[in-house]
Order: C-alpha cells, then sequence, then structure tokens
C-alpha cells in the first residue's frame, strides 16, 4: 500500500491506494496550526489505521515551499510552519517506512499531466482558489529546477501599482471585487473583466515556461467552462506572434488531485530506485 497525505489550510486527507491504483481508506481530520499537534494527529491517525498492512511508503503534500533537507520554508495557510520539517518529525512511524514530502500543486499538476494522452512535454498547472499556486510538470514528471515556482506570486503592474497576481486573479479577489463567489457569477461582462486580470500573469508565465498545456484547477477551475474559451481567444490574440499559445483545460478531479498525485509520485520514486 501506498499512504497519501494531503496537508490543506483548514483539513488534512489520509488516503492508501492499493496496488490498481485505487484509493481504499480515506481519513479527515482538522489541519492544526500547531506544527506539533499535527505531527500527534497524523502519527495516531497512521498507526490507528495502517498498521495491520503492508505499506511501501508515505507521500505528504504540503501548501508551501520546501528547501533542499525537506524543511518547510514559506506556508501561508499554516503560518506556524515556517522551518518545521514533517518528515524528521515523523520518523519511525509505521516501522521507519520511507516518507517523502512535496508541494501541493507540484503534485496535483503531476496527476493532472499523468491523465492526459498523450503526456504532454511540458505542463503548467495552476490552481486559483484563495490564492495562486503552480506546478510544472516535464515529460510527466515534476520538474525538480521549478520545484518552488510561485507563479502567483509574479509582479505585475496592475491597477497602477506593482503587485502580485493573486492579489488581483485569485478566488478571493474576485469574492472582493464582484461581492460574489466564482460558482454565482454568470454573465460574460464580468467573466471578461475576470479573464484580463488572468491574462496579465499567463502573459509573464507563458513566455518563459512555453507550456504545450496548462490545466486551471481550484476553486476557480471547476467553473472552467465559463471563461475556458474566452481565455484562450484572449491569450491568442495578446501573446506575440512567435510564442504559441498552449492549449488551456480545466482540471478533471480538483478534489481528489492532490491525493492521485501523491500516488503517482510515489510510482514514479519507485520505478527510478
Amino acid at each position: 500500500m501506498i499512504i497519501t497525505v494531503d496537508t490543506g489550510g483548514t483539513k488534512t486527507l489520509v488516503a492508501s491506494f492499493d496496488n490498481s491504483g485505487e484509493p481504499t481508506n480515506q481519513i479527515k481530520f482538522p489541519t492544526p496550526q500547531d506544527p506539533k499537534e499535527y505531527i500527534n494527529v497524523l502519527r495516531k491517525t497512521l498507526e490507528e489505521n495502517f498498521s495491520n498492512q503492508e505499506n511501501s511508503s508515505i507521500v505528504i503534500a504540503v501548501p508551501g515551499t520546501l528547501d533542499s533537507q525537506n524543511s518547510i520554508i514559506w506556508c501561508p495557510n499554516l503560518q506556524e510552519w515556517s522551518g518545521f520539517n514533517v518528515v524528521n518529525a515523523l520518523n519511525g512511524v509505521l516501522s521507519g517506512i520511507p516518507i517523502v514530502i512535496e508541494n501541493d500543486a507540484n503534485l496535483a499538476g503531476l496527476y493532472e499531466a499523468k491523465i492526459l494522452n498523450p503526456i504532454p512535454r511540458q505542463t503548467l498547472y495552476v490552481t486559483i482558489s484563495t490564492g495562486i499556486g503552480t506546478g510544472i510538470i516535464t515529460n510527466g514528471h515534476i520538474n525538480e529546477g521549478l520545484r518552488n515556482s510561485e507563479g502567483g506570486r509574479s509582479l505585475i503592474e496592475y491597477d497602477g501599482k506593482l503587485q502580485e497576481w493573486q492579489n488581483f486573479s485569485s478566488g478571493k479577489s474576485f469574492y472582493e471585487t464582484y461581492g460574489k463567489f466564482v460558482r454565482d457569477i454568470t454573465d460574460d461582462e464580468t467573466w471578461n473583466q475576470i479573464v484580463e486580470r488572468m491574462c496579465l500573469g499567463f502573459l509573464e508565465l507563458i513566455p518563459s515556461l512555453q507550456p504545450d498545456v496548462v490545466v486551471i484547477g481550484g476553486s476557480v477551475g471547476t467553473y472552467f467552462d465559463r471563461y475556458g474559451d474566452k481565455l484562450q481567444k484572449a491569450l491568442t490574440e495578446k501573446l506575440p506572434k512567435h510564442i504559441a499559445c498552449p492549449r488551456f483545460i480545466g482540471a478533471k478531479n480538483s478534489e481528489l488531485a492532490v491525493i492521485y498525485g501523491c500516488y503517482y509520485y510515489a510510482i514514479d520514486r519507485q520505478s527510478n530506485c
């Protein structure tokens, strides 16, 4: 069994995958803000639910960036976690099976790239919810050199000042501007304005990363059918002639993309051993 842990800012989902690649046992618990309490709850969850099965590895997703020693550098939704090393803190759990950790957007992007046929040379995964997270997948594998990419924090001039893309193009910013969640936005005019905001970030990312496919996930990705064609058309018109506009698609499984990405990441690592 491969055990996967999707650590979110408010809740954590733990699941095991059988040999056919399907999740078999899923447990949720509120994510403690205190990292030590998180470890206590996670350790107890793992030992009580997975001790009596044959486990090969644990893959943990976190909503933040990691250094080369797997300590958390930056975790905006879990601010007390800076400098915390989850892998070291869990040392010895479940008879000491291997534990790896990765950014959640990278893992979700890995899953979304793996299920495309053929797998693109370069996939850019963008999750747009409270903020904006990005994952870059090259030939079906997380791009290690760009592991800590933070596309949502790209600095762009908007509304007369230099600011992060996510400040004006996230689900949170759309709610603050229009007084509605994206699920409640149905008129073309509002979506045209939202697309203009999205374009500014993608016009920064596409020329440098040159993705073949861009997958949009998160809460905004759920409603891709309302703006996807508009976004594709606008970027095709705005990009320089010599830079091809990638194909834009909505994420297939935003709710479980991270745990499936954890599974694929474990398989990739096992095949490289």
